[in-house]
């Protein structure tokens, strides 16, 4: 292309040259192998692990938040006016599991909880009785026969008396 050459495209030859061989190098390689569906899959499998991640966080964050709010057992259970109730009378010591008995207070605990822990100590529950007994809350456990100081084993049998109300 000579300088007296009309052009159409108000280029110079250069840049013409170099629109030219830009075509042709363009026109000749492969186009790349763009995997869209796999980009998509692993962009939405990102997400959802990132996601299930700050589940699981929320979630150990919340269950943390609970224990540390929650109080033992003995003291969120205890009715609030238990000054008439005698302790030793609703406490039993397991013995037979190690060197000295195990003291278990079920002091103002409703009766599933009691049943609970002579399952958990292998005992049998004998008969339940409902006594009025002032400053405690309705059906929990007021006396346990045998109780404390007596010691029971394994397959003893412990009659409960529950607060009437």
């Amino acid at each position: 292309m000579s300088s007296y050459d009309p052009r159409s495209s108000g280029c110079t030859p250069f840049e013409e040259e170099l629109i030219n061989a830009m075509n042709n190098f363009a026109h000749s390689t492969d186009s790349p192998a763009f995997d869209t569906a796999g980009m998509v899959h692993r962009s939405r499998r990102r997400r959802a692990t990132l996601i299930a991640g700050f589940a699981a966080a929320l979630i150990a964050a919340g269950g943390g938040t609970a224990l540390a709010s929650m109080s033992d057992g003995a003291s969120q259970s205890t009715p609030a006016a238990t000054t008439t109730v005698d302790h030793a009378k609703a406490t039993f010591l397991l013995g037979g599991l190690t060197k000295e008995p195990i003291a278990v207070d079920l002091t103002g605990q409703d009766l599933a909880t009691a049943k609970g822990q002579f399952e958990k100590a292998q005992l049998k529950l004998g008969t339940i009785v409902k006594v009025v007994s002032p400053g405690c809350k309705s059906a929990s456990v007021v006396e346990l026969t045998p109780h404390s100081p007596k010691i029971v084993v394994k397959g003893d049998t412990v009659n409960v008396k529950l607060c009437a109300g």
